[in-house]
């Protein structure tokens, strides 16, 4: 008999209801007061309706708790709906990435910046980065400058680099790359280097930051998300990011639980954060700043993350780079876990994750200990066994992108090797081990689409239908097991949020069919197809494709 409790607003029943890894399914669920009071079958919780409780007849469909995205960019994927989408998905020739600048040109005010994002060096058909000579050519009147999709690099034209102030014998900044051939400027940024041009493009207004907020929580909560995350708040437009977020939530125009993670490279904002009086934890269950980020090194994509083994030489060698020399590493991540902030810190390759997580082991001291404080190493994309050790020993998180190995598994093999790529992101090994992975996707650098992200958890394969490392596939239930309550347990809400059982928040996910129902194959061939059909997020609807909670009782 299902535990409940009266006062049901919303009751969902005639389907599926998936509660969690391990709990048993139910047919019907109800919400009231923003939370879950009863789970059941569909005679036990029906009754609880009332005069006003909304029925949703489930007609056989799937519900879970909604998703949460662990990793993502809610900001900049927000501002960047409004950029020239190069993505690979779009965009595989050089032709046509030159054809959508000239066009976002052609339609730009003399002098006005041309921003672009997300295209991959290695799905274009000539094999590399667009150049500053080509660039000029579509945009001549303008300052170009466009990232490729890991975010860790980008190409600026003549125009945009005059703008910045680089020229030929301007240095490599500590951590960063100018690419030179031949003495000549490419256009090429990597890693810190970024931040010359970067900073020299006008910010975002306030207004259009908040609009960028609410937009891309919309799209998020279209997709089942009812809780993000802004990896590195202030990158964009500095401390004004804050006063947007929190524009946002007074005007009600979050629509996701937000856990924010300050900016906290020396050119981040963390710093100026905690002198204006920002602490750890501060906001409500809607918005809430909780943790710092600095990054360790770039990505294997794009021959930047850091290995104690060099990329293949057909890829073109070396090993990587790292933001920050060990002694600064040391420094800055003592600093912010002595200050309280939950440490989440980009590290690709395993000479990166080595040097964080020794950084990490040193700020352990009897006065600041590691263990309860769920540090995060983001991406962990390529880690040791003795790595995965000592991280669990000290309660230090994996959170990775498995979508990264659909979109970027074969790139992974050309840079590193076919036994290198198949280790990569080890789902299985992390859950088997207790290490509790949050599936994420890195948006915009990845697709934030979560049936993408599943389809690469249940079957390793990559866009070109590679299959890397089939012994870390998971089954449904465990991959989504690491889309909730996984997320919830990064950001300490998983006794809260990730479940579906009375007391808990009603943040709820309807899906298009029951993924349940089908066969494996079936399952494979249909979950990227799937769609999301209605969204709660503490009990308000935040999405509804079909209009059935339209204000109607």
């Amino acid at each position: 008999m299902t535990d409940s409790a009266p006062g049901a607003d919303i009751i969902l029943w005639g389907g599926t209801i998936w509660r969690g890894l391990g709990l048993p399914k139910a047919t019907a669920l109800a919400v009231g007061g923003g939370s879950i009071v009863a789970v059941g079958t569909d005679d036990e919780v029906l009754p609880l309706a009332g005069p006003h409780t909304r029925r949703v007849d489930l007609a056989g469909r799937l519900a879970i708790p909604a998703l949460n995205e662990a990793h993502m960019h809610l900001l900049p994927y927000g501002l960047g709906l409004a950029e020239v989408n190069l993505r690979a998905e779009e965009v595989t020739t050089l032709d046509e990435l030159l054809r959508r600048i000239r066009a976002a040109a052609e339609t730009a005010p003399k002098g006005a910046w041309v921003i672009g994002r997300g295209y991959d060096h290695g799905a274009l058909d000539v094999g590399r980065h667009p150049t500053a000579e080509e660039l000029d050519r579509v945009a001549p009147d303008n300052p170009v400058f466009i990232r490729r999709t890991c975010g860790h690099m980008g190409v600026a034209n003549s125009a945009a680099m005059a703008r910045a102030g680089v020229g030929h014998n301007t240095p490599d900044p500590e951590g960063g790359v100018i690419e030179r051939r031949e003495g000549r400027l490419t256009g090429l940024f990597q890693e810190r280097a970024m931040r010359l041009v970067l900073d020299v493009v006008p910010p975002p207004s306030e207004a259009r930051m908040v609009e960028a907020i609410e937009a891309a929580g919309r799209e998020l909560a279209a997709l089942g998300f009812a809780s993000a995350t802004d990896m590195n708040v202030g990158m964009t437009a500095g401390m004004a990011e804050i006063a947007a977020y929190e524009r946002a939530k007074a005007e009600g125009r979050l629509s996701q639980r937000m856990w924010q993670v300050l900016a906290g490279n020396p050119e981040g904002i963390a710093e100026t954060a905690w002198a204006a009086g920002l602490r750890p934890n501060a906001g409500d269950e809607r918005l809430r700043w909780g943790a710092v980020k600095v990054f360790a090194d770039g990505s294997a994509g794009g021959l930047t993350a850091a290995f104690f083994d060099p990329y293949l030489e057909q890829a073109g060698g070396g090993r990587g780079v790292f933001c920050f020399p060990d002694e600064t590493m040391h420094l800055l991540l003592g600093r912010y876990h002595r200050q309280g902030w939950q440490l989440d810190i980009h590290a690709i390759g395993d000479a990166a994750i080595e040097q964080v997580l020794t950084a990490m082991e040193t700020a352990d001291t009897p006065e600041h200990q590691l263990a309860g404080r769920r540090h995060r190493i983001e991406h962990c994309g390529f880690v040791t066994k003795d790595q995965r050790r000592r991280m669990l020993a000290r309660g230090i998180l994996p959170v990775p992108q498995p979508v990264f190995m659909y979109e970027f598994g074969d790139l992974y093999v050309r840079n590193l090797g076919l036994p290198r790529a198949e280790a990569a992101y080890p789902m299985r090994t992390w859950l088997a081990e207790g290490h509790n992975p949050s599936a994420s996707s890195d948006c915009p650098v990845s697709t934030v689409d979560p049936f993408v992200n599943l389809y690469a958890m249940l079957t390793r394969r990559t866009n070109r239908g590679t299959v890397l490392g089939a012994d870390e596939t998971l089954t449904l239930a465990e991959a989504l097991h690491c889309y909730t309550w996984c997320g919830a347990f990064s950001q300490f809400a998983e006794t809260r949020r990730g479940r579906l059982s009375p007391g808990l928040d009603a943040d709820i996910a309807v899906l298009s069919e029951d993924l349940f129902a089908l066969e494996p194959e079936a399952l494979i061939e249909r979950v990227r197809g799937i769609s999301c059909d209605l969204t709660l997020c503490g009990g308000v609807v935040t999405h509804d494709r079909h209009g059935a909670l339209a204000a109607r009782h």
